[in-house]
């Protein structure tokens, strides 16, 4: 089983007596009781690696054993009883089954001589550690295996393909049980393994996938070095070549003849054709594209993805009268190349198709799609309004006969020359009742009445020029004084009540009796304009103000319709630039654009503000002459007149009027009620009948409360005291409402523009007016 190591490490001698191993191979003794016994197999036969069960493997003896049966051997620890075993007489120890030191490298034994009578320990105990030494019983093995790997086909020698792993359960540390060698034992010449790491690679070069693409390598793992008596496993890898793409696509044949009817409708597949390809995947993807040349623009190719055949697809329509045979040649490529077999040549292969076309009955053909007829209402019956024409293309080229499908045509509108084709109208046609007609036309080959087609053809009823164009509205401009002749000062327009609106084109121009006019004339734009234009230079408002200009307009319609529309000019002054200034006295103060009733109106009103100022002012005047005091016996110094501008009917009827002269209040000094006044007031002079005396008196009670500046007037807040509550008059001062009529500026409106100047000056005038009068009547 290799070599059994016994260490004991626990306990020591006692006196002269020590406990040792004695085994056949030899006698170790130790005072400290440290035992070891070697077992080599190499001294015995090679079928004894494991021992047997019931196998002695030494003797533990001491010195006190005399041999007379008065010491009785112990054992104790792993494995004590079950796997090893000693004699308590003699003291040998047993291995009861095969030992593995894949399973327990190790035991630690407990070995004790007593007394058999007494039991008492004869030795301290010992303990014994047994190693179970390996041996080669362990073949390597492929855990992984069996392996699966690629390789691409063509690959230079020495390509890394996979590598393999066996394990050996061996020692690893202990001889050569565990080092495993590497070797193919079947897989050759083609893959190579290295024999320290197990990976694979390629052995021949250029190995094709299209030859052989499966190869079954196997590998064997053999321990001891690779020597004799070693043992091995073995593992399987199953190798595929991966394709590259080293093959072009290759046509079976290299003419494909088709035969296509020559009624096969466009887009539709006439014929397939396919190149093969020896590899697999995308690189056999083939693409496929016709060489430009003679009969290939009728034809397209296209590659079904499934397999890889080209569809031949028709691009235009087939007619065997005019060719009966295309011929072009195919070429079919890869759609993936590898850039290492490009230098090999042309990766595609080309082939020559035919293509017959078959001759087919075929009905006749129209020469147009569709047709577009366009009448006039009330066109008179048997009017021809057009004309189909149809072919049979065969060869046989059959007459064709012509008819109306009646069920497009219910009410027999119309009428079909069966020979020519010839269309024409049965009635009259009412435009407001039906304005479009849609019918069918069908045409049939006489030798194969079953052949027929059909061409659909609309009929459209034209309206009747009924009314004549006039101007779009009426056109009123103007020409400034200024106006240079040649100058277009006026475009216009023209409408017409006749449909379609859309289409009509109008001309204009002036009657021919108007010719001669030297002011102005009409210039046709041609597109649906027109315009004014002077021919001199230099129009005066005090000569000529208004000028009317006639024009003659007139439509295509059928038949065509005129008439003749009158443009009025105004003569205006405009500014140098050719903004409008003034046209007429109408205009003076209010800028173009205005109404003669909106002028009147702001006329009116200007006269009517104009009166009211004049009344106003001279009702202040008036005011100013009345004398100051109406009653002599009123002497009160802080009221002048008391009249009907007071407070109302609070004032005259809810108190007693004696109270405006109470006599306290006049022999009272009167001192200012809201503050204490520091300045004292001189004593009043006798209230006289004289008015003198009376504007005397004012001047200086006017004078002293000028220079009073700690308060208002004390005669103003007497007097509104007096005045009552919830008087409505307000300030009765007509020098304060003189001030706020003097306070308009007119100023103002000469920032306006040009066409304000004149207002402007007329109020300031009047304001300047009022000013002046204001100023006289205070200085009286």
């Amino acid at each position: 089983m290799g070599q059994l190591d016994f260490s004991g490490s626990k306990g020591a001698g006692c006196g002269t007596s020590s406990l040792y191993w004695r085994s056949t191979w030899g006698q170790i003794r130790s005072t400290w009781a440290s035992y070891r016994l070697s077992f080599h197999p190499s001294n015995h036969p090679v079928n004894q690696f494991k021992i047997a069960g019931d196998w002695t493997l030494s003797q533990l003896h001491t010195d006190l054993d005399k041999g007379d049966s008065a010491v009785k051997y112990t054992l104790s620890g792993e494995g004590a009883g079950s796997i090893f075993t000693i004699d308590q007489t003699t003291g040998d120890i047993h291995a009861l089954r095969s030992l593995d030191r894949e399973e327990k490298p190790y035991y630690t034994l407990r070995a004790q001589a007593v007394d058999i009578n007494t039991n008492r320990p004869l030795e301290p105990e010992s303990e014994f550690v047994i190693k179970v030494q390996d041996i080669n019983d362990n073949e390597p093995k492929f855990l992984e295996g069996p392996y699966t790997a690629s390789v691409p086909e063509m690959s230079p020698v020495g390509t890394y393909v996979t590598q393999v792993t066996a394990t050996d359960a061996d020692d690893p540390t202990y001889g050569n049980s565990a080092r495993v060698v590497y070797s193919i034992l079947h897989g050759q010449p083609y893959f190579s393994v290295d024999p320290k790491t197990g990976v694979i690679k390629t052995a021949l070069p250029n190995m094709d996938r299209e030859v052989k693409e499966q190869y079954q390598v196997l590998i064997q793992a053999k321990d001891m070095g690779g020597q004799l008596g070693g043992l091995a496993g073995t593992t399987t890898i199953n190798i595929t070549l991966s394709d590259v793409n080293d093959n072009p696509p290759r046509f079976s044949k290299s003419f494909f003849h088709l035969r296509v009817p020559e009624s096969s409708t466009v887009g539709s597949a006439v014929g397939r054709i396919k190149a093969h390809d020896l590899d697999i995947g995308k690189n056999a993807e083939v693409e496929y594209t016709i060489v430009p040349g003679d009969g290939g623009a009728m034809f397209d190719i296209t590659t079904n993805e499934h397999n890889q055949e080209g569809i031949i697809i028709l691009r235009k329509p087939l007619d065997y009268e005019t060719k009966k045979a295309y011929t072009f040649k195919v070429d079919a490529s890869n759609a993936h190349l590898d850039p290492r077999f490009q230098s090999s040549g042309a990766f595609k292969d080309t082939a020559t198709v035919k293509i017959n076309v078959l001759d087919v009955d075929e009905p006749p053909v129209f020469n147009k799609p569709s047709y577009v007829m366009d009448v006039y209402e009330d066109t008179p019956a048997g009017t021809i309004i057009g004309a189909v024409t149809a072919q049979d293309l065969d060869a046989s080229s059959s007459p064709v006969r012509y008819s109306i499908d009646w069920k497009t045509d219910l009410d027999s509108y119309f009428d079909i020359d069966p020979v020519e084709g010839t269309i024409s109208t049965n009635e009259l046609l009412d435009r407001e009742n039906i304005a479009q007609h849609n019918i069918s036309i069908v045409a049939t080959k006489l030798n194969s009445p079953v052949l027929t087609s059909r061409v659909a053809i609309t009929v459209q009823v034209l309206d009747i020029n009924e009314f004549p164009p006039e101007l779009a509205s009426p056109y009123e401009t103007f020409v400034c004084e200024n106006a240079k002749a040649g100058q277009v000062i006026q475009s216009f327009r023209a409408k017409d009540q006749d449909l379609p609106s859309a289409g009509q084109q109008f001309s204009f121009r002036s009657p021919k009796e108007d010719l001669k006019n030297r002011n102005f004339t009409i210039r046709d734009f041609g597109n649906n304009t027109a315009g004014i234009v002077t021919k001199r230079s230099g129009f005066r408002r005090r000569l000529q103000e208004i000028y009317f200009l006639p024009v003659v307009i007139e439509d295509n319609g059928y038949p065509p319709k005129s008439s003749t529309g009158t443009l009025t000019i105004r003569v205006c002054g405009c500014e140098s630039d050719g903004s409008l200034l003034t046209c007429s006295a109408e205009a003076i103060f209010l800028p173009v654009g205005l109404s003669t009733g909106a002028l009147i109106a702001i006329l009116l009103c200007i006269i009517i503000l104009l009166v009211i100022v004049v009344l106003y002012v001279g009702l202040r005047r008036q005011k100013k002459k009345e004398t100051l005091m109406s009653s002599k016996e009123d002497i009160r110094d802080n009221v002048i007149h008391y009249d009907d501008e007071g407070g109302g009917e609070e004032d005259t009827h809810a108190f007693d009027m004696g109270t405006l002269r109470n006599p306290k209040v006049v022999k009272d000094n009167l001192y200012r009620r809201d503050v204490k006044p520091e300045m004292k007031r001189g004593t009043r002079p006798p209230v006289s009948q004289d008015s003198a005396d009376i504007r005397d008196f004012i001047n200086q009670r006017l004078k002293e409360h000028d220079t009073d500046n700690s308060a208002p007037p004390y005669d103003s807040l007497a007097t509104y005291a007096y005045e009552g509550d919830g008087s409505v008059a307000e300030s009765l001062s007509s020098i304060e409402s003189l001030a706020i009529d003097l306070e308009e500026d007119y100023d103002y409106l000469t920032d306006w523009g040009p066409r304000f100047k004149t207002l402007a000056g007329i109020f300031g005038e009047q304001s300047e007016t009022q000013s002046n009068s204001a100023t006289t009547e205070n200085a009286h």
